[in-house]
């Protein structure tokens, strides 16, 4: 029997299977072995049968078909990557049928929206975002154009994220600079400008380990790099629990406590793991 995978014949050697579902039971093994795309999970979006298009009616029947009565079996599957990228696209085509929509019908666009599959796979993978995106559509967030630049911003993180992280290099350099100032800031009253500082920071954090694991799903070969003689999984590990200490810390209001960790722990740590990830990405691209 021919197996193929998005169009391509698929190097699978069945053993014990008897049925079509058996054989999709086992796919999630062998793609994570065999494509780094599918490390983080996929999606069943489509199946063949000797070239009869299997609808969502008849799915279950098939299922339990003997692989003995099949000559081939064409499947369709979306990455995790791709599927954000469907429901971002989705929710950017949201946000015009949003600002479409009159004043009663932007007071019930919120609910609305909730139920959409693209609401249900962000608010799996970016709880963040997709808070950000319910309180617009809820008359209570930043604007439909804020909300607008942030998808545009995790869409180019998806398709390009190597270049999305060569492009933060100024970003990197301000905030590293206004980690180290933090303590001063601290000490002279300038309240605003060290909230700032922490916000921004926690932000651009995020953004690298979201791109450090987009980068693992497109198969660059970051699970090798260290930083500090530390494996990069471990040392993002670290920082994090830093990161987490240094938010307790500013809520607590521990000014002492905020200095020391944003200017001796996580400025370095910032550059060092930036640097690294970097470096890797660029030659590997």
């Amino acid at each position: 029997m021919d197996i193929s995978i998005n169009g391509e014949k698929a190097d699978i050697t069945l053993e014990s299977e008897k049925n079509i579902g058996e054989i999709l039971a086992g796919l999630e093994y062998w793609l994570a072995n065999s494509d780094p795309r599918y490390n983080e999970g996929f999606r069943l979006s489509g199946l063949s049968i000797d070239g009869h298009v299997i609808g969502a009616d008849s799915l279950e029947d098939s299922f339990n078909r003997d692989i003995d009565s099949v000559d081939s079996i064409d499947i369709t599957i979306l990455s995790l990557a791709e599927l954000v990228a469907e429901a971002l696209l989705d929710s950017r085509q949201a946000i015009d049928e949003f600002n479409g929509c009159d004043f009663a019908g932007k007071r019930v666009f919120a609910e609305k929206w909730k139920t959409s599959p693209a609401a249900l796979m962000i608010s799996e993978e970016s709880p963040d975002l997709y808070e950000i995106i319910l309180n617009t559509f809820s008359g209570v967030g930043i604007s439909v154009d804020g909300l607008t630049a942030i998808i545009d911003e995790r869409l180019r993180e998806l398709e390009f994220p190597a270049k999305e992280l060569n492009d933060m290099n100024p970003v990197i350099t301000e905030i590293a600079g206004r980690l180290e100032e933090l303590p001063l800031d601290i000490q002279t009253g300038k309240d605003r400008r060290a909230a700032e500082t922490v916000s921004f920071f926690s932000g651009i954090a995020e953004k690298i380990f979201r791109i450090f694991k987009l980068l693992k799903i497109r198969g660059f070969p970051v699970d090798d790099i260290r930083v500090a003689e530390i494996l990069v999984s471990d040392y993002i590990g670290e920082f994090n629990d830093v990161i987490k200490e240094l938010l307790q810390a500013y809520e607590q209001q521990d000014s002492v406590l905020v200095g020391d960790l944003a200017e001796y722990e996580l400025a370095p740590r910032l550059r060092g793991l930036y640097a690294a990830l970097n470096i890797s990405s660029t030659e590997a691209a």
